[in-house]
């Protein structure tokens, strides 16, 4: 079925709902759910219509692959200035990696840039505002700044060479900021800078030790020098502790975490009188053994770079919870020992199948899981959040197996971490979708949860049950909470999977309502007088630019950037159709782009089609959306290709972002097995559809999409007739922790995972043309992993393959020359296969 895309909008029913049915979810949760009103219900896959084909100028690959300053610099990194009527942005300068910084009235289409002798006085995108929202206080280069908004006078904190970050209003006025682990109180009134905490990393001094041993004590008998010297050391000690505990000048303020420790964490009070710090036990990132050799230098020696150890060789770590208390200065470690299950064997099934491979017989018991807190992914918020009162703490906490998230408070009179929300995933818990926080003056927490299936916000009273504020089969993200609690603003695709609008729901009644209505992808920010939204919105044949709009239902947009080159609009580029393609193996389809010819006509006969099947990267990633790609360099591509009568899609195959979480976790223990039969649907659908040759199909992509190629041409090799696979992982026991053990779990508790999931132990399956194209000095996927792979074809005597090296090129590509060699020989590989 293929919606097409224009600018009004109409919903379109699908034709058989059945189709598109979402499987049942295995998350679940500890707390039981009442629905609240929702959104008006529409069709799940009801859409808009894409735009039409756009400018009269075939493009080139020269020109696909050169320096994309020719498509124009859009603005990045905007946000509101603090008062609320004008926005601040950066664009990069043609020709050169620098960026220059603009000041922008919402009321006006022109910038100005701010001088460099300004930027100080432009505030940040994450200042922080006191409680009466009457000061600003934000970092610049290391120093604090304080803006009064109603005089407008802005002030320097600090003028050091340290670093000073992370600004803080308590509720009394005074500001904190941090320098390393060392937290300072100004109060703002007289300027008094005060030492307020000093957590050192190291054990706490024993002072002045008398004489244990034998030799020891007879030396300070016999000898009356040495006794002598010991009680002037003794008075010293005890008159400094003197001083310190009668003198209030004096800042007393270590507190002793510990030698051999690193801080992950440490939030302090809005009152200033308590601290949570999270610790975990110093590890290094890295072995002796992990580096990887950059052989283009300044000077023409090899540099041996530093790299990440890979999931193979991590250990379990967990974390430590301390309450510090300051001011009857007691530090108080908190037990994990009450989060339910958290000693749970979750992991039982899967150690009996890996234990039963090798013939033994794995006996299930309990034991302590590691603990820590959530990965920081794109949270943008710390993980550590207290009430206004500062009475209150939430602690959003993971397992190290990756099966659990944990939401808990502190009982402060039993010492003891309390459970507010545990969420349970078989396969694994998304390091997306964990944004959490309290309603202002109110003991409520609100949060995110994949516990329906889908990412939805919840409300959560401290000694009550939750309470759904959304639902529906789409996934809530990006959450704000307004000042006076009327609103949580969010980011959701309701009314398409590819689709993103903004909407806000009041957290009081459940009442949801939309805000825009732009046809694409639209990010926001909420102004500080939270009266108006700054809008990063863009479609799928234009780059993202700015829009302004009122904070309200139905809002319309007022567009302020228009820094899209006329030699951008003036190239002929292909609007890609979206495609929801039937799955053989799911109720859900399998959304995907097609570039079709501007010659091809629905329904033709007689003449066929060759294709090509683009794999997008990451894994977990959308790119079947209606807002600019990130793969803008592949859209040109594709548009070239379709210029010469290829058919063109890309897929979101399972595992794709945006598509709930049995999509997501579709590939647990198993990853390329779902996303291959998913090619195979989209091969069958074009064969169908789009009147292609399935004797005539490549397929290519890079990272996640150069590791779907390879599972393709080396597990369903008449599939198609050749690929590309770019910067690909071929063993993800050499991959990172953070991404793979969410997936694949850890080497040593699952090789089975592994094995099934690597490319190198299918290799033997490779019968098509391969071309394997490897950046060297990619610290993400490391060169070896094709080098690997290479060794394995040559043992295996295959012949049909091609490597291609970039020597100066990370896992990103950044030099316009490395981009058309690569695809130079991207588009030969098709040219001669196809």
């Amino acid at each position: 079925m293929i919606f097409n895309l224009s600018s009004s909008k109409t919903l379109v029913a699908l034709a058989v709902t059945s189709s598109i049915m979402l499987a049942g979810c295995s998350a679940t949760a500890n707390t039981s759910l009442s629905q609240q009103s929702a959104l008006p219900a529409t069709p799940v896959a009801a859409v808009v219509n894409t735009p039409a084909d756009a400018g009269s100028q075939n493009i080139t690959l020269e020109q696909a692959m050169a320096n994309p300053d020719w498509i124009g610099n859009q603005p990045k990194n905007a946000y509101w200035a603090s008062d609320s009527t004008s926005i601040i942005y950066a664009q990069k300068q043609q020709g050169s990696t620098l960026n220059d910084i603009y000041s922008q009235q919402i009321n006006s289409k022109n910038a100005q840039q701010v001088s460099l002798d300004k930027l100080h006085t432009i505030g940040a995108s994450k200042a922080v505002y006191s409680s009466d929202r009457t000061l600003q206080a934000y970092t610049f280069k290391g120093n604090v700044f304080v803006k009064n908004l109603t005089t407008g006078e802005l002030k320097q904190i600090t003028a050091t060479s340290a670093t000073e970050s992370k600004p803080q209003f308590l509720n009394n006025g005074d500001l904190v900021y941090r320098q390393g682990n060392v937290f300072f109180k100004v109060d703002l009134k007289t300027g008094l800078t005060t030492e307020l905490v000093n957590l050192k990393l190291a054990d706490e001094p024993k002072g002045l030790q008398e004489p244990s041993s034998y030799l020891a004590k007879e030396q300070h008998k016999l000898i009356e020098f040495v006794a002598l010297q010991h009680k002037n050391k003794q008075d010293s000690q005890t008159r400094n502790e003197q001083i310190n505990a009668q003198n209030s000048s004096i800042a007393n303020t270590a507190f002793y975490l510990g030698d051999g420790n690193v801080i992950k964490e440490a939030q302090l009070s809005p009152n200033g009188d308590a601290l949570i710090v999270v610790l975990q036990k110093q590890q290094s990132w890295r072995d002796k053994g992990d580096i990887m050799p950059n052989y283009i230098t300044n000077d023409g020696t090899i540099e041996p770079k530093k790299v990440r150890r890979r999931v193979a060789d991590a250990k379990e770590q967990t974390s430590r919870v301390i309450h510090i208390n300051l001011v009857d200065r007691t530090q108080t470690p908190l037990s994990f020992d009450t989060l339910p299950g958290f000693d749970e064997d979750v992991l039982a099934e899967v150690k009996k199948e890996n234990y039963a491979r090798e013939g033994k017989t794995y006996k299930s018991k309990k034991s302590p899981r590691g603990i820590n807190l959530i990965t920081n992914w794109g949270l943008n918020q710390a993980p550590i959040v207290w009430n206004d009162d500062g009475t209150q703490v939430a602690i959003m906490l993971e397992a190290w197996d990756n099966k659990d998230r944990w939401i808990a408070t502190i009982d402060f009179d039993k010492n003891q971490l309390v459970s507010q929300h545990r969420l349970h995933d078989d396969a694994w818990i998304a390091y997306a979708f964990n944004n959490f926080g309290w309603l202002h003056n109110s003991n409520t927490l609100y949060y995110l949860s994949e516990e329906s299936g889908y990412s939805q916000l919840y409300k959560k009273p401290l000694n009550g049950k939750a309470t759904a504020l959304t639902s529906g089969q789409f996934e809530v993200s990006d959450i704000t909470l307004t000042h006076d609690n009327s609103a949580i603003y969010y980011k959701a695709n309701v009314e398409h999977p590819g689709l993103y609008e903004i909407y806000r729901v009041n957290p009081q009644t459940g009442k949801n309502e939309q805000i825009t209505d732009l046809n694409g992808m639209t990010d926001y920010t909420l102004s500080p007088d939270e009266s108006k939204l700054l809008l990063k919105h863009s479609k799928i044949t234009m780059p993202t630019e700015l829009y302004v709009a009122d904070a309200k239902a139905n809002t319309q947009a007022t567009r302020l950037t228009y820094t899209v080159s006329e030699e951008f609009l003036a190239k002929k580029l292909t609007a890609p159709k979206i495609v929801a393609v039937p799955s053989s193996h799911t109720d859900q389809p399998i959304y995907a782009k097609v570039y079709y010819p501007s010659d091809y006509v629905e329904g033709e006969s007689g003449k066929t089609r060759k294709a090509v099947i683009f794999n997008h990267g990451a894994g977990y990633l959308q790119n079947s959306h209606m807002g600019w790609s990130v793969y803008f360099r592949e859209f040109m591509f594709h548009s070239l290709l379709a210029d010469e009568g290829y058919i063109v899609m890309d897929m979101d195959y399972r595992a794709s972002k945006g598509y709930g979480r049995d999509w997501r976790t579709a590939i647990y223990r198993q990853m390329g097995t779902p996303e291959t039969q998913d090619l195979a649907d989209g091969v069958k659908w074009m064969a169908q559809n789009a009147n292609v040759d399935t004797n005539a199909v490549g397929t290519y992509g890079g990272s996640y999409g150069g590791f779907m190629t390879f599972m393709a041409l080396f597990t369903a090799p008449e599939l198609f007739q050749s690929g590309a696979a770019l910067r690909p992982v071929t063993d993800w026991a050499h991959y990172n922790t953070a991404y793979t053990a969410n997936i694949l779990n850890h080497p040593d508790v699952d090789p089975i995972a592994y094995e099934r999931s690597s490319p190198i132990y299918f290799a033997e399956g490779l019968n098509k043309r391969l071309l394997i194209n490897a950046p060297m000095v990619d610290d993400n996927v490391f060169f070896q992993d094709s080098v690997r792979l290479v060794q394995r074809l040559i043992e295996l005597e295959k012949q049909n393959f091609e490597t291609a090296i970039f020597p100066v090129e990370p896992h990103g590509f950044v030099q316009p020359s490395s981009w058309l060699d690569e695809y130079r020989r991207i588009y030969k590989l098709f040219k001669e296969t196809l």
